[in-house]
C-alpha cells in the first residue's frame, strides 16, 4: 500500500518535494487523492457485481452437479444389483459345470486307464512271443518312452507267478537293464559332454528306476575326474564342492541329497585315504610330527567342513558334517591325549636335562617325605642351614630360555587340546596338560633352583660371602609372570566352565605359596648374610680406640676452639638443627655445620668459624659400610618388583639400624671420640637415604640425636633429652647412651642426668 501511493505521488504533478523542478502543490495532491479513491470505489462496486454473478452462478452449477451425482448412485444401484444376479447365475453354471467334469472324469477315467493296460498288454504279448515288433522299442529315439513302458511293466511282472512266467519276467527283466544301462550311458555321455538338459532328462527317467542310484553314483565319480591337481587337497575338494552345487540343482530334482553324497564320498574316500598316510607313518616313530600332523589335518577338515556348511545338505547338515569328520579321526582322537601327554613329558625333561648338560650340572635329588618337611620347618622357623652348604659359583640354574621353550611346548599342547579334545574331555584333558606344566617348570625347574640357591646361601658369619639369591628372586618373579600369563591366556579359556577352575586355582595357589615360602626364606638368610658381612667390615676396620683416643690435641688441627664450639652449642640446644656433611680430601675431612640462619648469626657473635679436623683413616669402616650398603640396596631394587622393593628394603634398613645401634653400643667415647660418632652416623643416615623408606630414615635420625648424647654439655642434657626427637624414646635407651661417654663417672653428670 505504501509503495502504491508513493508512486501515485511522485506521478502527480506538484506532489515531489519541494526542492524538485515543481513546487510542492498540496491541493493538486489532494485533488489527485480524492479522484482517484473515487475510481477505487467505482472499480470496487464493478468487481462486487462480477462477484455476486459468479457466487450465483456457481451455485447453480452445485445444484445441478447434485442432481447428477443421485442419479449417478440410482444407476449404480441398479448396476450392482444386475453383477450380484450374474454372480449368482454364474456360480450356478460353475456348479452343474464342475458336476458335469467330475462325471466325464469318472467315466474318462476308467477308459484312459483301460486304454493303457491294453496297450501294456499290447507290449506284454510282444514279450511273450519273444519278437519285439512295436517302434517304441526299436527306435532309440523313443528310448523315454520305452523307458516308462519297460518300468511300468517291470513292476507288473513282479506280480506274476514265477512257474508260469518265469521266461516272459526274465526278458522284461532284461529289457528293464538293458534300457536302464542305456540310460546311463547317454547320462554319462551327456555329462562329458556337458549338456545339462540332457543330462536332467535322463536322470528324471531314472528316477524311476533301480538304478537311479548307480546314475548318481556315476554323475559323482565323472565330478572328481580331474579336480584333484593341486598339493592341497582341502582346496581341492573345496572347489569341487562349490562347482557342483551350481549345476545339482539344474540335473536332479533331489539335488541335496546328492551333493550330500558327493561330500560323503569325498571324506569317506580321498580324505580318510589322505589322512592315514599322512599320520601312520609317523604315529609309531615320531611323536612330535605325529601331533603336528594330526593337529594340521583335523584343523583343514573342520575348516573345510564350515565352507561346506554353506551349501544346502537337508535339516541337520551339522550333524552329518561332524559324523563324517569322526569318521575319519576316530581311532586317533580314543588316544590322543595319552599321546599328548607323553610327548609333552618327555619333551619337557629332554629340555630340562639339555640345559643342565649345558651347565655341566648333575642335579641333586631334592628330598620328600617326613624328614625333608621337618627339616623344611625348622629352616623356616630357626634359619638354620640344614645340611651341607654348596658352592654355585653364582649360578641360578634358572633360564628364561628353558621357560620360554617348555611355555611354547605347552601352549601348543593347549592349542591342540582345544581343537581334538570331545567338549566333555576338553576340562579334564587340560587339566593333565597343566599338572604336566607345573611338574616341569614350577618343581622341576624353579623350584629346584630355590632349593639349590637356599643350599647356596652361606651362614650369616661367612667372609666375603657371594650373595646370589637376589639373582634367583630376580629370575624366578619373572618366569612366574610368565607362567601366571599362560594360565591366564591359554588354560583359563578351557576350563572357565567346568569344576576343573577350582582344582586349577588351588594348584596354583599351593605352588605360588610354596615358592613364596622358599623366597621369604632365602631373602631372609641374605639379609642375615648381608648384617654378616657388615659386622666383618666393622670387626676389622673399628678399633676399641678410634672413639676415644689417647692424644686428642694430635687429631684437631683448630682454626676455632672445639670445646669453645660444643660447649656453645650444647647451651644453645634450642636454637640448633645440626648434621654433618663430610667433604673428603687426601687423609682430611672438612667437618661442617649446617645451620638455621638464626644459629648463623649466634655463631657469629661467638666468633666460632668453620675448622678442619685430620682423621687417620678413623672413618674407614663407616664409609666401606656405607659402600656395601648402596650396592646392596641397589641390587635389591634390580631385584624385585612392586611393594617387595619396599618391604624387603624396609627390613634390610631397620637390620642394618639394630647392627650400628649395638655397634656404637660396644664403645666408650670421649668428647672428640662423640664427635666422630656422630660423623660415622650422619654417613649411616645419608646411607639411609637412599632406602626411600621413611621409617628407616626416622630410625638414624633418632640414632644420630641419641649420639649428641655422647658431647653435649652435662647442664643440657635433661633439655636434649626432652627434646623432639628424643622426648618419645624409653628412659633406659637414653641412659644406656649417656653411660658410654667417659667421663659418665663425674659426679657432675651423674647429678645432672639423675
Amino acid at each position: 500500500l505504501n509503495e502504491y501511493i508513493e508512486r501515485l505521488v511522485w506521478r502527480t504533478p506538484g506532489g515531489g518535494s519541494r526542492g524538485g523542478p515543481e513546487a510542492f502543490d498540496p491541493k493538486r495532491l489532494l485533488e489527485e487523492f480524492v479522484n482517484h479513491i473515487q475510481e477505487l470505489q467505482i472499480m470496487d462496486e464493478r468487481i462486487q457485481r462480477k462477484v455476486e454473478k459468479l457466487e450465483q452462478q456457481c451455485q447453480k452449477e452445485a445444484k445441478e452437479f447434485a442432481k447428477k451425482v443421485q442419479e449417478l448412485q440410482k444407476s449404480n444401484q441398479v448396476a450392482f444389483q444386475h453383477f450380484q444376479e450374474l454372480d449368482e447365475h454364474i456360480s450356478y453354471v460353475a456348479t452343474k459345470v464342475c458336476h458335469l467334469g467330475d462325471q466325464l472324469e469318472g467315466v474318462n477315467t476308467p477308459r484312459q486307464r483301460a486304454v493303457e493296460a491294453q496297450k501294456l498288454m499290447k507290449y506284454f504279448n510282444e514279450f511273450l512271443d519273444g519278437e519285439l515288433k512295436s517302434d517304441v522299442f526299436t527306435n532309440s529315439e523313443k528310448i523315454k518312452e520305452a523307458a516308462d513302458i519297460i518300468q511300468k511293466l517291470h513292476l507288473i511282472a513282479q506280480e506274476l507267478p514265477f512257474d508260469r512266467f518265469s521266461e516272459v519276467k526274465s526278458k522284461i527283466a532284461s529289457k528293464y537293464h538293458d534300457l536302464e544301462c542305456q540310460l546311463i550311458q547317454e547320462f554319462t555321455s551327456a555329462q562329458r559332454r556337458g549338456e545339462i538338459s540332457r543330462m536332467r532328462e535322463v536322470a528324471a527317467v531314472l528316477l524311476h528306476f533301480k538304478g537311479y542310484s548307480h546314475c548318481v553314483d556315476v554323475y559323482i565319480k565323472q565330478c572328481q575326474e580331474g579336480a584333484y591337481l593341486r598339493n592341497d587337497i582341502f582346496e581341492d575338494a573345496a572347489i569341487l564342492c562349490q562347482r557342483v552345487n551350481k549345476q545339482v540343482g539344474d540335473i536332479f530334482s533331489n539335488p541335496e541329497t546328492v551333493l550330500a553324497k558327493l561330500i560323503q564320498n569325498v571324506f569317506e574316500i580321498k580324505l580318510q585315504s589322505f589322512v592315514k598316510d599322512q599320520l601312520e607313518e609317523c604315529r609309531k616313530s615320531d611323536a612330535e610330527q605325529y601331533l603336528k600332523n594330526l593337529y594340521d589335518l583335523y584343523t583343514r577338515t573342520t575348516n573345510l567342513s564350515s565352507k561346506l556348511m554353506e551349501f544346502n545338505l537337508g535339516t541337520d547338515k551339522q550333524t552329518f558334517l561332524s559324523k563324517l569328520i569322526k569318521s575319519i579321526f576316530i581311532s586317533y582322537l580314543e588316544n590322543y591325549i595319552e599321546v599328548e601327554t607323553g610327548y609333552l613329558k618327555s619333551r619337557s625333561a629332554m629340555i630340562l636335562q639339555r640345559y643342565y648338560d649345558s651347565k655341566n650340572h648333575q642335579k641333586r635329588s631334592i628330598g620328600t617325605g617326613g624328614i625333608q618337611d621337618l627339616k623344611e620347618r625348622i629352616r623356616q622357623r630357626t634359619n638354620l642351614p640344614l645340611g651341607p652348604s654348596i658352592d654355585t659359583h653364582g649360578e641360578t640354574f634358572l633360564s628364561q630360555e628353558v621357560v620360554v621353550n617348555l611355555l611354547q611346548e605347552t601352549k601348543q599342547a593347549f592349542e591342540r587340546c582345544h581343537r581334538l579334545s570331545d567338549p566333555s574331555d576338553l576340562p579334564r584333558n587340560a587339566f593333565r596338560i597343566f599338572t604336566i606344566l607345573v611338574e616341569f617348570l614350577c618343581i622341576e625347574h624353579i623350584d629346584y633352583a630355590l632349593e639349590t640357591g637356599l643350599a647356596g646361601i652361606p651362614s650369616s658369619d661367612s667372609k666375603n660371602a657371594n650373595l646370589y639369591f637376589l639373582d634367583v628372586v630376580h629370575q624366578a618373579n619373572t618366569i612366574f609372570h610368565l607362567f601366571d600369563k599362560q594360565f591366564n591366556d591359554h588354560l583359563m579359556p578351557l576350563i572357565s566352565s567346568s569344576p576343573k577352575l577350582s582344582e586349577c586355582l588351588q594348584k596354583k595357589k599351593e605352588i605360588i605359596e610354596q615358592m613364596e615360602m622358599k623366597l621369604d626364606t632365602g631373602i631372609d638368610r641374605t639379609l642375615n648374610c648381608m648384617i654378616g658381612q657388615m659386622k666383618h667390615i666393622l670387626a676389622a676396620e673399628q678399633k676399641k680406640t678410634d672413639f676415644k683416643p689417647e692424644d686428642e690435641n694430635n687429631v684437631l688441627i683448630q682454626y676455632t676452639n672445639v670445646s669453645k664450639m660444643i660447649q656453645y652449642a650444647s647451651k644453645n640446644i634450642c636454637f640448633i638443627n645440626i648434621f654433618i656433611v663430610l667433604c673428603y680430601a687426601p687423609s682430611f675431612f672438612l667437618l661442617c655445620l649446617e645451620i638455621n640462619e638464626k644459629l648463623y648469626f649466634l655463631l657469629r657473635e661467638a666468633d666460632i668459624h668453620f675448622y678442619v679436623i685430620s682423621i687417620e683413616k678413623i672413618l674407614q669402616a663407616c664409609v666401606k659400610v656405607c659402600a656395601y650398603v648402596r650396592k646392596q640396596v641397589e641390587k635389591i631394587k634390580n631385584s624385585m618388583d612392586g611393594k617387595n622393593v619396599d618391604t624387603v628394603l624396609m627390613e634390610l634398613g631397620v637390620r642394618f639400624h639394630r647392627l650400628i645401634y649395638e655397634h656404637l653400643q660396644q664403645y666408650s667415647y670421649s668428647c672428640m671420640g662423640g664427635m666422630l660418632a656422630i660423623c660415622d652416623v650422619a654417613e649411616y643416615r645419608k646411607c639411609a637415604k637412599d632406602f626411600k623408606i621413611p621409617l628407616v630414615l626416622q630410625l638414624f635420625d633418632t640414632l644420630h640425636a641419641l649420639c649428641n648424647l655422647l658431647v653435649v654439655a652435662p647442664d643440657n642434657l635433661k633439655q636434649v633429652c626432652s627434646g623432639e626427637q628424643l622426648a618419645n624414646l624409653d628412659k633406659n635407651i637414653l641412659h644406656s647412651f649417656v653411660q658410654l661417654r667417659a667421663d659418665y663417672r663425674s659426679a657432675r653428670l651423674a647429678r645432672h642426668f639423675s
